[in-house]
């Protein structure tokens, strides 16, 4: 009968599906304030299978232009939605097999908005552990306990509890009849929806969350909490996930300070009537007392725990996120040849030279920090490399040993160029090919490891040990940092906060589509793009972007868009969702080369005979001339064309093969190290932003530990978050407000002195 009903339950018919579909539609809509309209068509969309990428850039008059980060909002939404109405259809079906479903408690049910308002309706229906209260039911016990809730105007409970006295029940006295009659309001209480809420909320607005340290004697990271409270309602996200990993490593104890006479107060109002028998009336008051204190409060604040921990670990996956998507964006470097270098102590540092396609050329490896100190023997090895190859570049990782590794590159320039200076210039032509101009940079290097030691850098450098993976990594970082990086599990990239203190597969999702959304902005060379690459393209997955190398290699280079339906498991729908971000720069049609999708190829032929050019004038000034001048309104009416599509096609015909990495400003390079000892309040530097997180940013300045400018020193304006002001990446004037050599710390700020 159950698997029966759950079956009848599961299959609703077109006019439930069709009234389920609006009710999610209608809620998603109010909730994010977006048009129903726009609602509607995204859902439709994402319903048949089409990739948020893709409906951003091609499905724009459907959508009437949405964004994706308001698609992956709706996407999103439409989830917990769907998963909502599941969710009712089961509890309604659980309560209604249990013969306890009223048209009242199913309308609360179908009503509400959220999974713990219809988990509260369940609660008191769910089959439960032993408890005091089941106890006391079995003992029969329940109808002195409605006896009690009755609330007679008279009557003494003990006398009434005498009557269930019964041995063979096993309820020996008047007073263990009573308390087990408590026991079972208690429990009735504490299940009680609204109460529940009520609680909820007002042990969230009106409590204080207090810390204290389980050994005050211990230094730890976590002193600031060893004697600390906030109210709950004002703990910001960051302090959430600090305290949690402090209770988790057992440094902190974490309790609730509740004003409990006030909620003890509007039980009472709530739950009491007037005129009741005094005994009665203390005996109920007990019950409320006991009901808060040993049931509702321990869930209630495990459950406003939860709220905090889920908003705090969301609002971390944000950061992380919009730092990730800013450090993947960052502009190209290309060009150059490069020599990368893994820094370390004991094994030395890895060196890696790579051409400006990022191809190996060689490997070595060199002594010049403690406690080896080959300095000569390194520089050596490092100016022939230099000269060999022509080096213009040295990238350097920021991990263990990087400062001292800069100093010695940084030394290594400075000797170059004193060199140069010196001799004839023919002797300076020759000696110094390659390292006239050479520059150093600092770039993160977080999760390089781990690509090294993976299966995908074992196929691609089977000769090579993980160091020196590592070396190449870390150079191809500065050519072309989104092709480096997605090689690398995205959370293992460290530009964030208490990313180990959150939901994990919240943060893949995340992360994953932020590389996602970051690789389908810039389009991929389908000729040139690794597997890992063409895998985060809109509608790829792992065994078509492997299939699309494979293809490549056994055929060559692709020419033409069109070959790509020729790929094993690229089917119609991969198709037309990947190919409009699939680039082909040497390609026979200049079109491929552009973000147009080939449906729109034929608007383009269109558009060039209504201002009388040809495709292959593609590039020209007097094409752009023409283009800039069009009136895409009054040609997108006779081109039988959306508006949005039309502009997208005229600024991709502006600007082909563009990059837009390349409109955002160079990193900054180096010739000269900067010792902490060498700063002074106020002095002016140029940094470049490594991570940003709630309360600040830290920005690289060329010394060993990169400087905190923290929130109130980001602008001479009130700044809500960091990130309105900064992003990873960017290149900012700071001064310095202090420095601290003993622990290695500065503080910048960014309002510039009077």
């Amino acid at each position: 009968m159950a698997v029966e009903a759950a079956e009848g339950k599961a299959k609703l018919s077109d006019e439930q599906k069709e009234a389920e579909s609006k009710r999610i539609i209608a809620g998603i809509a109010s909730s994010l304030s977006i048009p129903l309209s726009k609602v509607k068509s995204a859902v439709a969309l994402l319903d048949e299978g089409n990739t948020i990428p893709f409906i951003a850039r091609y499905r724009k008059e459907m959508t009437g232009e949405l964004d994706e980060n308001e698609l992956r909002s709706i996407d999103e939404r439409l989830q917990y939605m769907r998963n909502l109405e599941e969710r009712k259809r089961e509890v309604i079906r659980l309560i209604d097999e249990q013969g306890k479903l009223s048209e009242e408690l199913r309308a609360g049910i179908e009503q509400a908005v959220k999974l713990q308002e219809v988990e509260d309706l369940y609660r008191p229906y769910r089959q439960k552990r032993k408890t005091r209260a089941s106890v006391a039911k079995e003992k029969g016990l329940e109808p002195l306990a409605e006896w009690l809730w009755s609330q007679p105007r008279q009557g003494d409970p003990l006398r009434e509890a005498a009557r269930y006295v019964s041995d063979e029940k096993g309820v020996a006295n008047a007073e263990e009849a009573l308390q087990g009659a408590m026991d079972i309001l208690a429990e009735n209480i504490a299940d009680d929806a609204s109460i529940r809420a009520w609680v909820r909320k007002f042990t969230f607005d009106q409590s204080l969350l207090k810390t204290e340290a389980r050994n005050k004697d211990q230094e730890s990271v976590y002193e600031m909490y060893y004697s600390y409270q906030e109210p709950v309602r004002k703990l910001p996200p960051h302090r959430v996930l600090a305290i949690n990993r402090g209770e988790r490593e057992e440094m902190l104890r974490v309790s609730f300070d509740v004003p409990v006479d006030r909620i003890h107060e509007h039980m009472r109002r709530k739950l009491l009537r007037g005129g009741t028998a005094a005994a009665v009336r203390e005996a109920l008051e007990s019950v409320i007392e006991d009901a808060y204190k040993r049931l509702i409060s321990p869930s209630i604040e495990r459950e406003v725990r939860g709220e905090l921990t889920e908003k705090a670990e969301e609002h971390a996956i944000t950061i992380f996120s919009e730092n990730l998507r800013n450090l993947l964006l960052q502009p190209p470097v290309r060009g150059n040849i490069v020599l990368g270098v893994d820094p370390a102590f004991r094994t030395g540092c890895k060196l890696a030279v790579i051409d400006d396609t990022g191809k190996l050329l060689e490997v070595a490896v060199s002594y010049p920090t403690p406690p080896n100190n080959k300095v000569a023997e390194a520089e050596r090895l490092i100016n022939g490399l230099i000269d060999k190859y022509k080096v213009e570049l040295i990238v350097i990782g920021n991990g263990t040993a990087s400062r001292e590794t800069e100093q010695f590159i940084a030394e290594l320039i400075r000797k170059r160029a004193s060199a140069g200076e010196s001799a004839s210039a023919a002797a300076s032509a020759s000696s110094s090919a390659g390292g006239a101009d050479l520059k150093y940079i600092i770039v993160n290097e977080a999760g390089a490891s781990v690509y090294s030691a993976s299966k995908l850098a074992a196929e691609e450098f089977p000769s090579l040990d993980v160091a020196e993976r590592s070396a190449v990594s870390i150079a191809r970082r500065l050519q072309d940092p989104l092709a480096e990086l997605v090689k690398i599990e995205p959370k293992a990239i460290g530009v964030g906060q208490y990313q180990h203190d959150v939901s994990q597969k919240r943060l893949d999702e995340s992360l994953g589509g932020v590389v996602e959304s970051a690789v389908n902005h810039v389009g991929v060379d389908v000729n040139t793009a690794s597997s890992s690459l063409l895998s985060y393209v809109a509608g790829v997955n792992a065994t078509i972007a492997k299939n699309i190398v494979k293809f490549r290699e056994e055929n060559g280079r692709f020419v033409k868009r069109a070959q790509l339906q020729k790929v094993p498991r690229l089917g119609a729908k991969s198709y037309e969702q990947c190919i409009g971000f699939l680039r082909i720069p040497e390609g026979a049609n200049p079109l491929d080369r552009t973000p147009i999708h080939p449906e729109s190829y034929s608007v383009v032929d269109k558009l060039f005979a209504e201002l009388g050019l040809e495709l292959k004038e593609l590039g020209d000034a007097k094409v752009k001339q023409l283009l800039v001048e069009a009136d895409a309104a009054a040609l997108a009416d006779r081109l039988e064309v959306g508006l949005p599509t039309l502009r997208d096609i005229i600024d991709s015909l502006l600007k082909p093969g563009r990059d837009p990495r390349e409109e955002l400003p160079p990193p900054i390079f180096h010739t000269d190290v900067l010792h902490l000892e060498d700063l002074t309040p106020g002095m002016e530097l140029q940094g470049t932003v490594r991570n940003v997180i709630d309360f600040g940013a830290f920005v690289d300045i060329g010394i060993k530990n990169d400087g905190l400018v923290h929130i109130s020193q980001l602008s001479d304006k009130f700044v809500k978050h960091p990130m309105d002001v900064v992003s990873v990446g960017d290149n900012v004037t700071v001064w310095v407000l202090s420095v601290d050599e003993k622990k290695g710390r500065v503080s910048l700020t960014m309002r510039k002195p009077n």
